[in-house]
């Protein structure tokens, strides 16, 4: 089988602009992806493309395989799908709180698809045992979609529900449960940044 991550680094995560300037948000992109990409080696999966409309950030990339395509997101991922021989995880580059357990888990399913839904509707993983059938469409409550497009093309789903691999990092307000919650190389840089605060027992973001 093989992992393919969507990637791109220029003017990345720009949800996170409140908090982080551009130069920031390039930075923490790029240590995520390599974050995710470490998960998937130390889960057993060797074979990891990144599939990106640009060099930018990956001209030194020796983790895993690039693939440039300019395309829409759905359109490069559904051609990479198209010409798949083998199983596809496809794997979002902003979830350093997903460890190689749970990709044990998701690979491990006896079922032809199993879904990681993200929070407010997304998709975060999605791995596909006869990708060539099965087309993507990402964006928008893309988790129900991608339930239908399954149940419609005749193939069983398993739903993976777990907190921290479905928690991707595109808010301030998930960079607290990074800090509570994660580890590695993207924690430590929004640690440099952010504290904990907790205040009418909420636990908030706060500036060092």
């Amino acid at each position: 089988m093989k992992a393919v991550i969507p990637y791109k680094k220029a003017s990345a995560k720009s949800r996170l602009s409140p908090v982080l300037s551009k130069e920031e948000r390039e930075e923490f992109v790029e240590l995520m992806l390599n974050q995710v990409i470490d998960t998937l080696k130390e889960a057993g999966i060797e074979a990891i493309d990144i599939l990106s409309p640009s060099m930018y950030g990956l001209e030194n990339m020796k983790k895993a395989n690039v693939i440039l395509d300019k395309s829409d997101l759905n359109e490069a991922l559904n051609r990479y799908l198209e010409q798949a021989e083998e199983p596809i995880m496809i794997v979002m580059g902003d979830l350093p709180l997903l460890s190689p357990d749970h990709v044990k888990g998701i690979i491990s399913t006896k079922e032809d698809v199993c879904i990681v839904p993200g929070k407010g509707g997304g998709t975060n993983v999605l791995f596909i045992k006869n990708p060539s059938g099965y087309r993507v469409r990402y964006y928008g409550s893309s988790f129900l979609t991608h339930c239908s497009i399954a149940e419609k093309s005749g193939q069983n789903i398993e739903i993976y529900d777990s907190f921290l691999a479905g928690t991707d990092i595109d808010e301030p307000e998930d960079l607290v449960e990074l800090l509570i919650h994660g580890s590695g190389a993207a924690k430590e840089y929004i640690s440099r940044k952010f504290r904990l605060e907790i205040s009418r027992g909420r636990v908030s973001l706060a500036s060092i």
